[in-house]
């Protein structure tokens, strides 16, 4: 059996030598120090104000979902996707992975998902924005990669409940010089890369549960990243491919995000 959390990071400490755990010690002490808090407010202000400010938004993606065994086993699930955005009500977000290849969409109306492994439907009316969607997904357990991220006030939802702020200074995130920032709160530690210059936008997101042992991590690394003129038109018109089978929601299978060989257990 296994334990995981949508919101979660194996820090990896324990193979670490004393040499490197002194020096992490040293860097730790150093940083603290040096670390600008009022900067980095400043700098993820800076990003959630760029994104509410994009109408439309599109990007690639590559995620990674940890999950601990019961004997302290750290599994991490990789998959990838893409996301089109266009404000307030308008999303298609893909995922595929190793057990799952689907696609979500949404106009506003109601939204779709499409197990395209099985050739398998499921629809239910959401009427509302972006952000009443993502809450409903995430009280069936199918988070959107990088919701926080998507909502009309990130900067709000990300600094809910934080209690120690870090700026870093900076990072390159696949080729991207990007700001490096660290928060915490009595529940999670999350860390962001946000690119430096006019397109402020999030490249790494990493969230570690404080919660469950082995210290399990989602992280979202974004790409290809797109913004207001450079997004494709896109039709959010949903069409059942051909011979495409309609279920119910609760019975779509091919869409979790768990492999159906992992069994879920309490988190501890």
């Amino acid at each position: 059996m296994m334990r995981t959390s949508r919101m979660l990071v194996n820090l990896y400490a324990r193979g670490l030598t004393a040499a490197t755990l002194s020096c992490m010690v040293l860097l730790g002490t150093s940083m603290q120090a040096s670390a600008d808090e009022t900067d980095a407010k400043r700098l993820l202000k800076a990003m959630s104000d760029y994104l509410v400010a994009q109408q439309a938004i599109s990007f690639d993606y590559d995620a990674m979902l940890e999950v601990v065994t019961t004997d302290e086993q750290v599994l991490a699930l990789a998959s990838s996707g893409a996301v089109t955005l266009n404000r307030p009500d308008k999303i298609i977000a893909t995922r595929s992975s190793g057990f799952a290849d689907v696609e979500m969409v949404f106009d506003g109306k109601t939204l779709t998902l499409l197990s395209k492994n099985l050739n398998l439907y499921a629809q239910e009316e959401v009427p509302g924005t972006v952000e009443n969607l993502v809450d409903e997904l995430r009280k069936r357990d199918r988070p959107l990669p990088g919701a926080d991220l998507l909502l009309t006030d990130p900067y709000e939802t990300l600094m809910h409940d934080v209690v120690d702020v870090k700026d870093l200074g900076s990072g390159v995130i696949g080729g991207v010089e990007c700001d490096y920032l660290a928060f915490r709160t009595e529940e999670v530690d999350w860390q962001i890369w946000i690119a430096q210059g006019e397109q402020p936008y999030p490249c790494r997101y990493v969230v570690t549960s404080k919660l469950i042992d082995g210290a399990p991590q989602y992280s979202i690394q974004i790409k290809d990243w797109k913004a207001g003129d450079e997004v494709a038109a896109t039709d959010f018109t949903f069409m059942p491919p051909a011979d495409a089978k309609k279920v119910d929601l609760k019975n779509l299978e091919g869409a979790d995000e768990l492999p159906k060989n992992f069994q879920t257990g309490e988190a501890q």
